[in-house]
């Protein structure tokens, strides 16, 4: 049985772009409605997928990454530094006469890294306790640095629910994490086999269920005409540009560390869309979060589309060295 749960896993882990793009479509054709009860059931999917993937990772390799933070604070340059400014750039080049869009492009570009990064760092062997770390401290710093970055950009300060954010965190990230991790010490790492086998396969119907609830809530919001789909296209170099420099970003660090950088491609890449919008939405005009609205359909497909190609590599890889 272990074995036939491990073929699958292996099956749909060559498929994850269409494990995203079917709960995508889905979620326009087929929407559910947004209600407390589909919400839970989000929350607890991806607090399941970040207990499966924490459970090859032992405490000591996690505290390991925090009492060194340098490479983490690294990525931070990147994501709230670097990427920002290339996302308003962009923004000026094809809007600028929409000071709105130009809005949208910034704070979609400098609010915190995805958590769903995590999953999609371990489903492809990247350093997974860098990525908790990245993503733990990237959300404590974000009530601080997020309002004083708009504030200088836009000149308007806001205030950020921070209790909201680290309760958050704590449900969907912190406990399961650390439940994960303290399983895998006390196992001695033993239950390899269930998280590429049973592990893998729900972890996988988790992140369909995810994307099917987040497409479900945002495919209202969307009235498709020219502007959007001009929009779209650009939304898309933007996104696809945080990949990149997360991919180069590892280059820059001596010595390349495969696992590194996929971890960083993620973190740099994806952002907390849901955040975003609820900031855009709260302290902004309704046109500053169409941006952020529309990229959302982008994050998890582009992240698919990486998945295959850093596989692909790793094929192509292997391959050189057998004939070598």
């Amino acid at each position: 049985m272990l074995n036939f749960l491990s073929n699958c896993n292996a099956w749909f882990g060559k498929r994850m772009f269409y494990v995203v793009l079917v709960p995508l479509l889905l979620g326009f054709i087929a929407p559910v409605e947004t209600t407390k009860f589909w919400t839970i059931i989000a929350t607890l999917s991806f607090s399941y997928m970040t207990f499966a993937a924490s459970l090859e990772i032992r405490i000591k390799d996690f505290l390991n990454r925090l009492s060194k933070p340098w490479l983490t604070l690294w990525m931070l340059l990147f994501i709230h530094g670097v990427m920002p400014a290339i996302a308003y750039l962009i923004g000026i080049i094809f809007y600028p006469d929409n000071e709105s869009i130009r809005l949208g492009f910034l704070i979609g570009a400098a609010i915190p890294i995805g958590v769903t990064s995590l999953i999609w760092s371990s489903m492809n062997g990247g350093d997974v306790p860098l990525s908790m770390s990245a993503v733990t401290l990237d959300t404590l710093i974000s009530p601080l640095l997020l309002p004083l970055f708009i504030a200088i950009v836009v000149g308007k300060m806001i205030q950020i629910d921070m209790n909201h954010l680290l309760i958050g965190l704590f449900w969907m990230v912190t406990v399961p994490s650390l439940l994960g991790m303290l399983l895998h010490d006390y196992t001695k790492g033993t239950l390899d086999r269930y998280v590429r086998s049973i592990g893998g396969v729900t972890s996988k119907f988790a992140l369909f269920l995810v994307i099917y609830i987040n497409a479900s809530a945002i495919a209202p919001e969307i009235n498709w005409d020219y502007s959007v789909v001009k929009l779209l296209l650009v939304i898309l170099i933007v996104s696809v540009s945080g990949y990149v420099l997360g991919y180069f970003s590892s280059y820059i660090l001596k010595g390349h560390h495969p696992d590194r950088m996929v971890t960083m491609i993620y973190s740099v890449g994806m952002r907390n869309n849901s955040l975003g919008l609820v900031l855009a939405l709260t302290y902004f005009p309704p046109a500053v979060a169409l941006p952020i609205t529309l990229s959302m359909l982008y994050q998890q497909p582009l992240a698919a589309v990486v998945s295959q190609l850093l596989n692909r590599a790793k094929r192509k890889k292997r391959l050189e060295s057998v004939e070598t």
